[in-house]
């Protein structure tokens, strides 16, 4: 019964210490910790009264059973000094492991099994990595340059992303898409990764199929194909009927793939986030800002919600577009769940697997159905500001008579008006080959940095224009919006990720493009095609329109302006007029500007505490309070502590700036 009572109370005490060291240190610290370091500044001080007592030259069999206050003031000042050095673990140990780095103890339980999971995966990774020769560019030991043996790294990124499995496969696709960022040797290789896949058994699809449905199959489906269309790594495509006879595709998403990129994509922003701090090239490239741009793609991916919404306002703008129809499937909603899409099927075959069909078409007719596919596309930039940003060859479907429809939503880019506008205007400038036009078009598009050559960058950007201006004419040139975008990158300047999925766009597009019509010349339709779409826009309506819009924002402003004139000539006439100048008018830099102050007062505090501290502790002179110590000795030491606690809560605020809420 005793010793429970005494644990209690050694429990309380580590409680009342544990909340004055974080009142003492004025930021958040974790409870456990706290209470940690509190019991053990509770045991230290009951182990070494009996050693301070000593010190001192008091008796300790009497001192202890009826203290004196002399014997009270030594045990004060020890109690002080071991809960300053308990102060001191804290904060050491607030550096090290910040308080919200480690998760709370029932959610680190919770999840035992799932961390256990992933990090099995995370080193099967790592493993996988190391094997084809890319451990060294992990732990950074290969310097500035990420691409020193360019073909070579290239390839063993590739098979190393093919054998991680499909969210690294679609990780490699989406940085193929990168040519703004990876050089071309990367863009090469990791464009060959396929998410072609062993199709997953009839058995196990049926049954997603009607779970998705919250129904069986044959209440929905006259006829559904066992053997699937296409497959890929995270869904497969099968064909069906419909009881009504409507012939539809069926996309399902495999059974656990979900599950096995949500694990992955943990892993892939832990690497990435490690690339960021331990590599230069990882920092320069932004790899984990690249990293969470991934996640969020594919988690839209996942959800098919997404591609059905994209289907239909992409449905809906080529619905209302008269330059040439260009289907678009229909979605089937009251059988569409998160992980199935039921939608209309499209006649014809992919561009990528149509050569045969093509040949047999003539030349007019091929050239017709890509200068009608351009337009379509240009007009869903400049016009909707809503368009398929991922037209490669199998994503276009077309028919014996050269009809074209559009497949698979999952990748869609959105541009707000000023956006459309400045892409309107470079490609005006481009047609009129007034580069300074140009380089101003792409400048509204970018943020320029501070050290930006603006007469350099308008120089090479009207190289860029005379190279493209007449067309594309020789086989295998570059895209002039791939140019454009190695222009921008070569002089340092970020592309905002909406300008550059436009320009990946039009680059995927014109691949796709010359496969349907070789001779087709995408430069000289994109000018045309312009000047039709600025016509449109600047009409004498289109003008009257804007030009009234205008005058409603302004309205207000403008009924407001003769009376504050007014105003302002009576104050200059009789003398009143003054000008208010607020430096730190925002309560944010007030605080800003309040805690400097805090800490600067703090620092200074500690160092003057310290200094008299010296000075007393030396000081030879002075009464004696024990035989043993001296007055001023001892308060020396009482001066010092308040000056190390001084010091302590100073470094914690310098090293934790934005504290939060403890997590543990």
């Amino acid at each position: 019964m005793i010793n429970t009572v005494i644990f209690i109370f050694i429990i309380l005490e580590a409680f009342l210490v544990a909340i004055a060291a974080r009142r003492v240190l004025g930021v958040p610290i974790g409870w456990p910790r706290s209470a940690l370091i509190g019991l053990l500044v509770i045991l230290g001080l009951r182990s070494n009264i009996s050693f301070v007592l000593d010190y001192a030259g008091l008796p300790q069999n009497q001192v202890l059973a009826f203290p004196s206050p002399m014997a009270l003031l030594f045990m004060g000042l020890a109690a002080a000094w071991i809960f300053a050095l308990g102060v001191a673990a804290l904060v050491v140990l607030e550096l090290a492991v910040p308080t919200g780095t480690l998760p709370r103890i029932s959610v680190w339980l919770r999840g035992w099994k799932a961390r256990r999971h992933r990090a099995k995966r995370y080193t099967q990774v790592i493993g996988i990595a190391a094997r084809h020769g890319l451990g060294a560019y992990i732990r950074g030991h290969r310097g500035s340059d990420p691409h020193a043996g360019h073909t070579r790294v290239a390839r063993s990124l590739t098979l190393a992303l093919t054998e991680a499995g499909v969210t690294f496969i679609k990780l490699g696709q989406m940085l193929s898409a990168r040519t703004d960022l990876i050089p071309e040797e990367f863009v090469v290789e990791l464009s060959a990764l396929q998410t072609r896949a062993e199709p997953e058994p009839w058995h196990d699809i049926e049954p997603a199929i009607a779970a998705g449905l919250a129904r069986p199959v044959s209440e929905v489906f006259e006829h559904i194909d066992p053997v699937p269309l296409a497959s890929a790594s995270i869904a497969q495509v099968h064909l069906a009927r419909l009881l009504d006879g409507g012939d539809v595709v069926v996309k399902i998403q495999r059974p656990g793939a979900r599950a096995q990129v949500e694990s992955d994509i943990e892993i892939i922003l832990r690497l990435a986030r490690w690339l960021n701090k331990a590599t230069p090239w990882g920092h320069s490239l932004g790899v984990y800002r690249l990293a969470e741009a991934f996640t969020v793609a594919l988690g839209e991916e996942l959800d098919y919600r997404v591609e059905l919404d994209n289907m239909r306002i992409v449905g809906a703008i080529m619905a209302s577009y008269d330059g040439g129809k260009i289907a678009v499937p229909s979605a089937c909603t009251d059988y569409s769940t998160p992980q199935l899409l039921v939608m209309s099927r499209l006649a014809g075959t992919p561009v990528g697997e149509a050569a045969e069909m093509l040949n047999s078409l003539g030349s007019d007719v091929r050239r017709n159905a890509a200068e009608k596919l351009f337009k379509a596309v240009l007009h869903q930039i400049m016009v909707a500001g809503v368009f398929h940003a991922d037209l490669h060859p199998g994503n276009i479907v077309v028919d014996e008579h050269g009809g074209l429809g559009m497949l698979d939503f999952g990748s869609i880019g959105r541009l707000d008006q000023t956006t459309q506008r400045s892409l309107m205007m470079l490609l005006h400038a481009v047609d009129t080959n007034n580069a300074v036009a140009a380089a101003d078009a792409l400048l509204d598009l970018i943020e320029r940095p501070e050290a930006f050559n603006e007469r350099r960058f308008e120089r090479d950007v009207g190289l860029v224009i005379m190279r493209y201006r007449t067309g594309f004419g020789g086989a295998g040139s570059t895209s002039m919006f791939t140019a454009l975008i190695t222009l921008i990158t070569g002089h340092g300047v970020a592309v905002p990720a909406p300008i550059a999925a436009t320009f990946r766009a039009m680059a995927t597009l014109e691949g796709t493009l010359s496969l349907i019509s070789p001779d087709f010349d995408m430069v000289a339709s994109a000018r045309a095609d312009s000047r039709e779409i600025l016509a449109a826009e600047f009409t004498k309506d289109s003008l009257r329109e804007n030009l009234e819009k205008q005058l409603l924002m302004v309205l207000p402003v403008l009924q407001r302006l003769p009376r504050r004139i007014d105003r302002i000539t009576e104050d200059l006439e009789q003398g009143r007029f003054s000008v208010n100048i607020r430096t730190v008018a925002n309560k944010t830099d007030r605080g800003f500007f309040t805690e400097i102050v805090k800490q600067l007062n703090t620092t200074l505090l500690a160092g003057a505490a310290t200094l008299g501290a010296i000075l007393l502790i030396t000081s030879s002179t002075g009464p004696m309070l024990t035989p043993t110590v001296p007055f001023y000795g001892f308060l020396g030491f009482a001066m010092l502590f308040a000056a190390f606690v001084l010091a302590l809560r100073a470094l914690v605020l310098v090293f934790k700036r934005n504290p939060g809420p403890p997590l543990e």
